[in-house]
């Protein structure tokens, strides 16, 4: 096992930035997919219960309509993806992608204590599909900050050396 750990430590996969780079990926690709759900009706739908019970964007449908605080979603998820593409390139866009990101997930993890039936019906910790959904953003949370953390690490030696 002790050779087998060895030689999988000295692998490319490894040693290079393969996680780094599938990981900037997926969040675009992510970002891109959720943004484009934003501009169909039946996704503006499915929001209000989301949008209305969230402590940081609750104030989005009184300010901008079901419709108007979905597209509001859509552009900032596209803005933040954008973003975190341009970032294989400029790490200062990517860190800004990143700080994006971060908040977005930040707000949709925000929503989980308050959304109404969000825990079946024998208590906590047993999860509502609503709160099951949201639990995804978790991990899509952690991503945002490794993004975030690696960015400001290779913006910082680029600058230093």
């Amino acid at each position: 096992m002790n050779s087998l750990a060895k030689l999988a430590a000295s692998s490319a996969l490894a040693t290079g930035d393969l996680d780094y780079h599938l990981m900037r990926a997926a969040m675009v690709l992510i970002f891109a997919l959720f943004g484009y759900q934003k501009w169909f009706d039946y996704e503006a739908q499915v929001l209000i219960p989301f949008i209305s019970n969230g402590p940081f964007i609750f104030w989005l449908e009184p300010a901008f309509g079901v419709h108007g605080a979905s597209y509001f979603l859509g552009v900032s998820e596209w803005l933040f993806g954008a973003l975190l593409l341009a970032g294989f390139w400029n790490r200062t866009l990517g860190i800004l992608g990143a700080i994006g990101s971060t908040g977005t997930f930040v707000m949709t993890v925000t929503i989980i204590p308050f959304i109404p039936n969000g825990w079946a019906a024998v208590g906590f910790p047993a999860m509502a599909i609503n709160n099951a959904f949201l639990l995804k953003d978790v991990v899509l949370l952690a991503a945002s900050l490794y993004l975030l953390k690696q960015d400001i690490i290779r913006l910082a030696r680029a600058t230093a050396a």
